[in-house]
């Protein structure tokens, strides 16, 4: 048996903020109260002047994702371990079922990815390409799994898309099964008559990307998948929202009392269209679904982080090297490579950028970064949460510490920065994951392969 004593920190939670020490025991939070003596642990971490609060939770990435040709650069090994770098405890990635397969084979082949390999704990969505004559059965079977969510596209014809009818059987599904459907939502038809149509006058650079996939084109889809859910009596998730026009979506549905869920990323809330504009084919590094938009959406979504119109943020971290892979579409922005790299910058830009800005409250970061994704992915109390019986996934937090993010500081496998040169105040001093010291002092101290596969319940605590 191993114990583990942080003593003198504030805690943090999604509610509350007090003075107290936490009592670890193995990989369980054993006990909390105003103050234990040294000797009741093994090891003892004075988080005087800290905060502490429950790790983080990145319920959206794409690790050793096959897409265009190419795979996204981080495997599960050097994307958890950047995770960790950045105070995130644990990832829901997401495996792809190819078309004419069974989902069944396509989650044996992520098990395979990421065995021996994941530092923290993780999860898995599965991408629904096919739900064929057995597809529904799946469905069921993998929830059993602990496979409780599925996604679904309305974009990317004649590769992962599916018409409304699909996205209402599984819906239908998910509404007996209590999985939850998350919604890739753009209007793909309309998407790919304008990418056709700019290609055919020559439009081929990366502000292409943004230009033929117009905010109306994401409000429509959110409007519709909302409607389809409402139709089929059961919760929808909207995946990366980047939109004001889409956020409309939601603030309506919900207000109607509709159990509609949407993220935001950082890099929605935090850069514009202009990126794509960068000389020398640098806004390749912006080439992601959906595009960043106008700069007048930004306040929107913190509004809707403030407000509880969005509930979570995630970083649909998906990186591609810009030396090599974004260079594929170099002549044709079809052929870059969607995505950008975030799963460790996260909690620094959304703790300095809200938090210290005034956009949100600490309780409101922790809510929107772990305790929500945690409670509507069925995680939590095991994720999430500072209790007695939840796992010890602790980030012990200094919120005067500065740093510059780059590609020079980071850890993930990639060869640029979406926030090259941000300064921010607010970082990681310690990352606990299952009542290890994973990260200290800089430096990642845990054991690859470490990171257990999470099956996750059914009907989520926040769906109410």
């Amino acid at each position: 048996m191993s114990t583990l004593l942080i003593r003198n920190g504030t805690l943090l939670t999604d509610r509350l903020t007090y003075k107290a020490d936490i009592l670890i025991e193995n990989d369980r939070i054993r006990e909390i109260a105003p103050s234990f003596p040294l000797t009741a642990a093994d090891r003892v971490i004075d988080a005087d002047g800290m905060l502490v609060m429950p790790g983080g939770v990145d319920v959206h990435t794409h690790m050793d994702m096959p897409f265009g040709g190419t795979t996204s650069a981080d495997d599960f090994e050097t994307g958890t371990r950047a995770a960790a770098y950045g105070g995130t405890t644990t990832i829901v990635d997401f495996a792809i079922q190819p078309k004419g397969t069974k989902m069944r084979d396509a989650l044996d082949t992520w098990w395979q990815k990421a065995e021996g390999k994941v530092c923290i704990d993780y999860g898995l969505h599965m991408i629904v390409t096919d739900l064929g004559t057995s597809g529904l059965e799946d469905m069921d079977d993998l929830v059993r799994e602990g496979v409780a969510s599925f996604k679904l596209f309305m974009a990317y014809p004649n590769v992962l898309m599916v018409d409304d009818a699909t996205i209402f059987r599984a819906l239908g599904q998910t509404a007996k099964n209590g999985a939850l459907i998350c919604m890739h939502a753009e209007n793909g038809g309309v998407i790919d008559v304008l990418v056709q149509k700019a290609l055919a006058e020559g439009k081929t650079a990366p502000i292409q990307h943004a230009l033929t996939r117009p905010v109306r084109a994401e409000a429509e889809a959110v409007n519709r998948a909302i409607a389809l859910a409402e139709m089929a009596g059961t919760p929808i998730y909207i995946v990366h929202l980047s939109s004001e026009d889409a956020l409309n979506q939601v603030r309506e549905a919900r207000d109607r009392g509709i159990p509609a869920f949407a993220e935001t990323c950082p890099q929605y809330l935090l850069l514009s269209i202009e990126e794509l504009e960068r000389p020398n084919f640098e806004g390749a590094k912006y080439v992601f679904t959906p595009p960043l938009r106008e700069r007048h959406h930004l306040s929107k979504l913190w509004d809707g982080l403030r407000h509880d119109h969005l509930q979570v943020v995630s970083t649909d971290h998906c990186p591609f090297c810009f030396a090599d892979q974004k260079q594929l579409g170099k002549d044709d922005f079809t052929k870059i490579p969607n995505g950008g790299p975030g799963v460790e910058n996260r909690l620094q830009l959304i703790w300095h950028y809200g938090v210290n800005a005034g956009k949100i409250s600490a309780n409101r970061f922790v809510e929107l970064v772990s305790t929500t994704p945690a409670k509507l992915f069925g995680m939590y109390p095991r994720k999430g949460a500072l209790q007695a019986g939840s796992d010890a996934d602790i980030v012990i937090w200094d919120p005067n510490a500065e740093h510059t993010i780059s590609v020079e500081t980071h850890h993930m496998r990639v060869d640029y920065s979406m926030f090259e040169g941000f300064k921010v105040r607010g970082n990681v001093r310690q990352v606990i994951s299952r009542g290890e010291v994973v990260v200290e002092n800089n430096k990642f101290q845990g054991r690859v392969g470490r990171g257990q596969f999470l099956k996750r319940a059914a009907r989520g605590g926040a769906w109410n």
